[in-house]
């Protein structure tokens, strides 16, 4: 099973959109973490094993996808079988950061693609960046490999100021001993 390349992403959102479109499906998607990254060009790393939604977009807010529709899992599901992608090229690992609140302005900063019946909006810079200083401060023992998100961080040389934002959003959520991991995370990028 293939690892997700920025032309493959293309490839498979198309397939996803076509699929629901032929079904009178539609859907709406929020897509941060590395597919966001590598689609976008933001990071120089050339794949990831998934896409990570964040949630589905509603009335300009982001809202939790869950459970699944089983049209869009079905449609999922048949490009992952198409294109030889694991089951899983399109989760929602990152879904709880809703429960802590988005940074501010994410939905400002989201970019639209359109893939015929489905709809992607593609985090910000600002957002992923944040999202990244989180995810390195705070590392899942399950990861394969956590310090993707350290080399993902290198690769977009955050400013001062986008490291200060990561911290103020984490700060409206996060217990001391985060924030103090997180701090740590960013002192490597600061000028």
């Amino acid at each position: 099973m293939g690892k997700l390349t920025d032309g493959l992403i293309n490839e498979a959102l198309e397939a996803l959109g076509w699929t629901l479109s032929m079904r009178g499906e539609q859907a709406e998607i929020v897509v941060i973490g590395g597919g966001n990254l590598i689609y976008s060009g933001l990071v120089t790393r050339p794949t990831t094993k998934d896409l990570d939604v964040l949630g589905c977009m509603s009335n300009g807010e982001v809202l939790k996808f869950r459970p699944l529709p089983q049209a869009f899992t079905a449609a999922v599901a048949d490009v992952a079988a198409q294109l030889d992608l694991p089951a899983d090229w399109i989760n929602l690992g990152p879904e709880s950061l809703l429960d802590k609140g988005l940074p501010a302005g994410f939905c400002e900063r989201i970019e639209r693609e359109v893939y015929g019946s489905l709809t992607v909006w593609f985090a910000g810079r600002l957002g992923l960046i944040a999202f990244k200083v989180y995810a390195a401060a705070n590392p899942n023992r399950r990861d394969a490999d956590p310090g993707r998100h350290h080399r993902d961080l290198v690769d977009l040389k955050p400013t001062n100021g986008e490291l200060d934002f990561a911290i103020e959003w984490m700060s409206t959520w996060a217990d001391d001993d985060l924030i103090a991991a997180a701090e740590l995370v960013t002192q490597e990028f600061r000028s």
